[in-house]
C-alpha cells in the first residue's frame, strides 16, 4: 500500500517527536520505507529530523542519507559528530559514502574514515575520493563479485556466497584473470546449470561492454542507456575491473540533466527549489527576465518608428500579437527538435545541410498554412487589403523562426556552450524583434501607395 504523508500524520509524529516517546516512533517507522521515511524528514526542522533518524537502524538510516536531497543532509550533518557517523558511513554502498563524505569539512572526513570499523569499505572509500564528480570512477562503487577465470563451477558458487555478503544487488558475476584484468562475465543462470567439475573458462561470456574510469557520466549513461544495462563495469587504463555503476546511480545522473535542461529552457539562470528564499528565487530568474524585457523594449522601439503605417491603416497593430507568438512557437518547436538530434550521438544523425533543407520545407509548409488562416482573417474584420501583408508576413517570420531555430543550437553546439540555452527566453524574445520589423517592413512595401 502507497504511503500517503498527510498533516494529521506528520503532526502526530511532530509530537511524538517533541514527547521524546521513542517507542511511537520505532513503531511507525518500521511500516515504512526509507523513501517515505525521507519525505517525513523533509518536513521536520533539523532538531526534529535528526532525532527521528538516530532511533533508526543504521542501515536504513544509511540508505535515507544516500538519497536525501545534498543541501537538505548537509544541514542535517552538521548536528552529527564523526563518531555518530561512522556506523552510517560503514553500511552505506561505498559510491553514496564517497558522496556523503565530499559534502563534509577535510578533518570530519579523515576522523569518519579513521572510526570505520569495515577497514574494506574505508579502503574502497580512500580509492574513490580522488575521482572526479562528473567521471565513471566518481559514479562506481566498489562492491561487485568477481572470480578468477580458472575457477570451477563449485569454487566460483563458494566465492560468490563469501563475496554477496558485501553486495546489495548482484546483476552479474565479472571474471578476471590473475592480475585483476576484466575477461568478461558469466551469468548466474549458467552458474546454475552448469556442472560443479567445469570451468569458468569454459561457461563464461568474452562479449562485455564496459566504460573506463575518466569517461564522463553523460557517456555512461549514454551506454547503459542504449545497451539496457542494468550495471557496467569499470576499469582502470590496464583493463583492470575496479568497479561497477548501477542503473540507480545511472537514473539519478539522467534526472539531474534533465532537470537542468528544463531550467534553462525555460528561462532560470540556475538552480532553484521551492523553499529557496525570495530572493534567491529572484535571482534565478531575473538575468533572463531583464534579457526579455530588452528584446521587448527593442521591438516597441521598431514598432515606434513604423508609427506612418499604424496611422494610416490602425488594423496593422491587431495582427502585432500573432506575429510575435507565431514566431516564438515555431524557433522553440525547430530547436527542440535540433536540441533531441544532437542528443544523438551514434553517429547516424543526419548532416546539418540536410537537417536545415528539411526544417525549411516543413517551414514553408507551416507558413502557408498558418498565413492563408490569418490572411482570411483580414475579410472577416473588413481589412482585405491586408491580406497580402498579413499572410506574406506570417510566411517569412515562420521560415526566419525555423532557421534560427535550427542554426543556433548548431552553432552553439559547434562551439561547446550547451545548446539547450539557445532555447525558451533567449529564442522567443529575438524571434518577436525579427518577426515584428519584418511584418513592418513588409507592410511599408506592399502599403506603400496609401
Amino acid at each position: 500500500m502507497t504511503f500517503e504523508l498527510t498533516k494529521e500524520y506528520l503532526s502526530r509524529i511532530q509530537d511524538a517527536i517533541d514527547l521524546h516517546d521513542a517507542t511511537t516512533l520505532r513503531a511507525e517507522m518500521d511500516d515504512l520505507y526509507p523513501a517515505d521515511i525521507s519525505g517525513i524528514l523533509y518536513e521536520l526542522d533539523t532538531e526534529q529530523a535528526r532525532y527521528l533518524l538516530t532511533l533508526l537502524d543504521n542501515e536504513v538510516g544509511a540508505e535515507i542519507l544516500a538519497n536525501l536531497d545534498p543541501a537538505v543532509r548537509l544541514d542535517l550533518l552538521a548536528t552529527f559528530d564523526s563518531a555518530e557517523l561512522a556506523p552510517l558511513v560503514n553500511v552505506m554502498d561505498s559510491d553514496d559514502a564517497v558522496d556523503l563524505l565530499n559534502e563534509q569539512p577535510i578533518r570530519i572526513r579523515e576522523e569518519i574514515i579513521g572510526l570505520l570499523e569495515d577497514r574494506e569499505q574505508a579502503r574502497f572509500i580512500l580509492d574513490l575520493l580522488h575521482y572526479d564528480e562528473d567521471v565513471a570512477g566518481g559514479l562506481m562503487q566498489k562492491e561487485l563479485i568477481k572470480i578468477n577465470v580458472n575457477l570451477t563451477v563449485n569454487a566460483c558458487i563458494e566465492e560468490i556466497r563469501e563475496q554477496a555478503e558485501n553486495v546489495e544487488k548482484v546483476y552479474s558475476v565479472y571474471v578476471v584473470d590473475d592480475v585483476g584484468k576484466l575477461l568478461g562475465l558469466v551469468s548466474l543462470k549458467k552458474i546454475v546449470l552448469a556442472r560443479r567439475t567445469a570451468k569458468i573458462a569454459d561457461i563464461y561470456d568474452k562479449d562485455i561492454i564496459f566504460v573506463e574510469t575518466y569517461r564522463p557520466v553523460d557517456e555512461v549513461a549514454e551506454v547503459m542507456q542504449r545497451y539496457d544495462l542494468d550495471a557496467i563495469p569499470v576499469v582502470n587504463v590496464q583493463g583492470r575491473l575496479l568497479g561497477r555503476i548501477t542503473i540507480d546511480d545511472v537514473v539519478d545522473v539522467i534526472t539531474e540533466q534533465a532537470e537542468e535542461d528544463i531550467q534553462v529552457i525555460s528561462g532560470l539562470s540556475g538552480e532553484v527549489e521551492e523553499d529557496d528564499t525570495v530572493w534567491a528565487r529572484s535571482k534565478v530568474q531575473l538575468p533572463w527576465l531583464i534579457a526579455g524585457a530588452v528584446g521587448s523594449l527593442l521591438a516597441a522601439t521598431v514598432i515606434n518608428g513604423f508609427q506612418s503605417e499604424l496611422g494610416k491603416i490602425a488594423a496593422l497593430a491587431a495582427f502585432i500579437p500573432i506575429i510575435g507568438s507565431t514566431g516564438g512557437n515555431v524557433g522553440i518547436q525547430t530547436s527542440s527538435l535540433i536540441l533531441q538530434s544532437l542528443a544523438d550521438t551514434s553517429g547516424l544523425s543526419t548532416p546539418p545541410g540536410r537537417r536545415l533543407l528539411r526544417t525549411l520545407l516543413v517551414a514553408v509548409i507551416n507558413g502557408l498554412v498558418v498565413g492563408l488562416i490569418a490572411g482570411l482573417y483580414t475579410f472577416l474584420i473588413g481589412q482585405p487589403r491586408l491580406f497580402p501583408v498579413v499572410a506574406t508576413a506570417l510566411l517569412a517570420v515562420v521560415l526566419l523562426a525555423s532557421f534560427m531555430g535550427t542554426v543556433t543550437p548548431l552553432l552553439l553546439n559547434r562551439i561547446g556552450i550547451n545548446p539547450a540555452v539557445a532555447s525558451g527566453p533567449f529564442i522567443t524574445t529575438a524571434n518577436d524583434l525579427i518577426g515584428i520589423g519584418v511584418y513592418f517592413l513588409i507592410a511599408d512595401l506592399l502599403l506603400a501607395e496609401l
